[in-house]
């Protein structure tokens, strides 16, 4: 094994561009068990993130042990968020990932605060915290353990199979919290799924993952997202889909058209022109200049198409645009007040929470 090092302090003149010179980088590693990618173990020093409160994001905290992710991801969201280290949407998002070596033990002094509530915690908004690298930085199984210490629920969204991993510690800990799990599965064609999600288990691992979870007393919400216009979105294709989500035991169905971000949009635009040349005209048009989102229409003749589907199916399911932006998304952490069912929470009095002093998620403060 080949390890590139670097000492805290010292200018890097081979280091990537924002990173010769930089505090919280304990070192940069490479090894032959990830050929091509470079992890850049850092110390960072808050772990909570405080959504903001105008944000469409149904959820106020998030941890995110790594930034980057080896999924490689065409679509992915979060791409345009590596450029807050002078790293690129493209190939960089995909193998220069920032990990967060000393994560957990911040999230437990951040959670053993006074003013802390206990309000639900998200994980797996930003990047995976199952990607490939966690096989080698085992960070979850202590973030679990933080959460449950301290009597906060939490949600997990994955593409990962090394959930299976954790399931006994998630089992633990939801007899203390309440624990929701949810798996992302957006393509079932595997020579798609390897062309546009590369780094990301198979839709039948990803399945198995499901039966695990299910059988050890989960309800767990499958994520059909993102649903591609002429590449996943025929009849036959969203039939086999549900039913092999049928299959596995899935509790609920969370189904939406693909949104293509800024940074996104080039990447996939460039995968797009790539691998199906003949798609590119009717993908400008559905997403003119810099316009996110599929069109209303598509978005409700997509529903129309879904919806007896699930009926066939027998599953529940729910389009997205059935929560509004901000509003309880089922299988995912929600905001609440500051009573729950789990019993009176810690307050400092006033009418709203005192909160953690913690970065919010909009701002690039990593470290």
């Amino acid at each position: 094994m080949r390890w590139q090092g670097q000492q805290l302090g010292v200018d890097d003149t081979a280091a990537l561009p924002g990173m010769e010179r930089m505090d919280g980088l304990v070192r940069s590693v490479t090894t032959p068990e990830f050929a091509g990618m470079t992890f850049h173990e850092v110390l960072c020093k808050s772990a909570l993130n405080r959504v903001p409160g105008v944000s469409a994001m149904p959820f106020d905290w998030t941890v995110n042990p790594y930034r980057g992710c080896n999924h490689q991801c065409v679509y992915c969201f979060a791409r345009k968020t590596h450029e807050y280290l002078d790293l690129d949407y493209g190939s960089d998002f995909d193998s220069q990932i920032v990990v967060k070596v000393n994560v957990a033990d911040v999230l437990r002094t951040e959670l053993r605060r006074g003013s802390w509530t206990r309000e639900p915690v998200m994980l797996g908004t930003n990047t995976d915290p199952y990607q490939r690298a966690e096989g080698r930085y085992r960070l979850m199984p202590e973030i679990i353990g933080a959460l449950a210490e301290n009597r906060t629920p939490f949600s997990i969204l994955t593409k990962g199979t090394l959930l299976r991993r954790d399931l006994p510690l998630l089992s633990d800990a939801a007899r203390q919290v309440k624990v929701s799990l949810a798996m992302s599965i957006a393509v079932f064609d595997d020579t798609l799924q390897r062309s546009i999600e590369p780094g990301t288990p198979s839709a039948e691992a990803r399945l198995e993952t499901v039966r695990a979870a299910t059988a050890a007393g989960f309800r767990v919400t499958v994520f059909l997202m993102p649903i591609l216009p002429h590449l996943t979105d025929s009849v036959a294709v969203l039939d086999d889909a549900l039913a092999r989500i049928r299959a596995a035991g899935a509790a609920r169905v969370v189904y939406g058209a693909l949104h293509l971000r800024p940074g996104a949009k080039q990447w996939f635009l460039e995968w797009l022109e790539r691998e199906h040349p003949h798609l590119v005209s009717s993908y400008r048009g559905l997403y003119p200049g810099v316009s996110v989102s599929a069109p209303k229409a598509y978005r409700t003749w997509l529903g129309k198409r879904m919806r007896p589907l699930l009926r066939m199916h027998r599953l529940d399911g729910w389009d997205e645009d059935d929560h509004p932006r901000g509003r309880p998304q089922p299988g995912l952490a929600a905001r609440t007040p500051t009573t729950s069912s789990l019993g009176p929470v810690r307050a400092t009095g006033g009418s709203a929470s005192v909160r953690p002093r913690v970065a919010p998620a909009s701002e690039p403060t990593l470290f």
